[in-house]
């Protein structure tokens, strides 16, 4: 499934690879009370949040820009066909991101770049696809953007010591290294712009190397924020984390800064784990927030 949408003059289509009532509360906000979730029953059922399943919808979405002659695409999913025992949703899976890709007019030859906000499983996978006994390049000529702190962490098993689920695991060596063993990849490490359309904006604390990535186009801005959001609860309770956060409370000063600065700005937020419509707008709402669904 696939929906489109300008910012100014850059079209951002998003891909969804699936979207389902995953996760316990409990589990995914390990500091969220039962209360705190009941009171922000309007915001998050029934499109986040299954109140009679106690289940939290939680979506995986690729996000495909449009922007003169580039084609980019942001954050790869979870890919198909990897190996992930421990995680059984993301096993194996054989879904039809590819084909929804090229009809996006982003073919995999076609792609320019492929822009990583952070280097979780859920985020890379369609880096690289099985082909002739091993995993190659699914964008073959496109520049591959790594933020730069991640890689590096992985790289010197920092993962394994932080204290908290490991969500870089296998994902690393099968949709990571063999990019930049390609020579595609091209390390984030500070601000830039990229693709002459995004501009990286450092976002650290639920990974080490975590960045948003901003875009704007006639007045109009949209802002890929990775996972410094994961449901539309954290605008409502920017003080919680979820269980996968490294830096806690680097994470809560990135989000509660993030959320400033959309609001202000009034951006179109573009997560990658949210319910439908998948993409929305951060109110203030006195001293806190709220979340506005975006219209497709």
């Amino acid at each position: 499934m696939m929906h489109s949408r300008m910012v100014g003059d850059v079209k951002v289509t998003q891909i969804l690879e699936y979207s389902g009532p995953t996760h316990d509360p409990a589990f995914l906000f390990p500091d969220l009370s039962a209360d705190s979730l009941e009171s922000a029953r309007a915001t998050m059922a029934p499109h986040h949040w299954v109140p009679h399943m106690n289940k939290l919808i939680v979506t995986i979405q690729l996000w495909v820009v449009h922007a003169g002659s580039e084609i980019i695409v942001v954050d790869t999913g979870v890919g198909n066909f990897k190996p992930r025992p421990g995680i059984p949703r993301m096993h194996m899976l054989n879904t039809l991101v590819r084909e929804w890709l090229t009809a996006a007019g982003a073919a995999p030859d076609k792609v320019t770049h492929v822009v990583l906000t952070h280097l979780h499983a859920d985020h890379v996978g369609w880096n690289t696809s099985w082909q002739d006994d091993r995993w190659v390049p699914t964008f073959p000529n496109a520049t591959y953007h790594l933020p730069k702190q991640d890689f590096l962490f992985c790289k010197e098993g920092r993962n394994r010591e932080s204290g908290v689920i490991d969500v870089f695991g296998d994902s690393f060596f099968d949709s990571v290294l063999p990019i930049v063993d390609e020579g595609l990849a091209q390390m984030i490490d500070g601000p830039e712009e990229i693709a002459g359309v995004l501009s990286v904006e450092a976002a650290p604390g639920h990974s080490p190397g975590q960045v948003a990535l901003r875009v704007r186009s006639r007045g109009e801005e949209a802002i890929f924020c990775g996972d410094i959001l994961h449901s539309p609860l954290q605008i409502v309770y920017p003080e919680i984390n979820s269980g996968y956060c490294i830096w806690a409370d680097k994470a809560r000063e990135t989000r509660w800064s993030f959320l400033e600065r959309a609001a202000q700005r009034e951006a179109l937020v573009l997560p990658v784990h949210f319910g439908a419509p998948y993409c929305g707008y951060v109110r203030r709402e006195g001293e806190r927030f709220r979340f506005e669904p975006a219209t497709w």
